[in-house]
């Protein structure tokens, strides 16, 4: 058996930029991506603390050091520059492995910088 367990996440995240016009996804600050362990193009949840929405998307990969949250296309619909979200990434794990799991969590500040 395997079991959909939390890879990583980071946690209460601002939203600093939101494109419409764009053909879809969330664009993350590369070292936010480093420290979670979340690869470009990998599927996120998205859990919008602010205003309750709750979706996936793909991620794109955004500026070192920028800070920069961006909700794109579609998604920009689901949130606003200044609302907080927690992004998830999960894997599948063996039911063994699973007994034991830990999953990664990157706290940040409100510019989006890790503590």
């Amino acid at each position: 058996m395997q079991r959909f367990m939390l890879k990583s996440k980071l946690h209460r995240v601002t939203i600093t930029d939101a494109n419409l016009d764009y053909e879809g996804s969330i664009t993350i600050d590369e070292s936010l991506m480093t420290a979670a362990d979340i690869f470009p193009y990998e599927k996120v949840n998205i859990y919008n603390v602010s205003n309750g929405e709750r979706f996936s998307t793909y991620v794109i990969k955004g500026e070192k050091g920028s800070g920069v949250i961006g909700l794109n296309g579609a998604a920009a619909r689901k949130g606003s520059r200044g609302d907080i979200i927690i992004i998830a990434s999960y894997v599948l794990v063996d039911n063994e492995p699973a007994q034991n799991w830990s999953a990664k969590c990157v706290f940040v500040d409100e510019r989006n910088r890790i503590k």
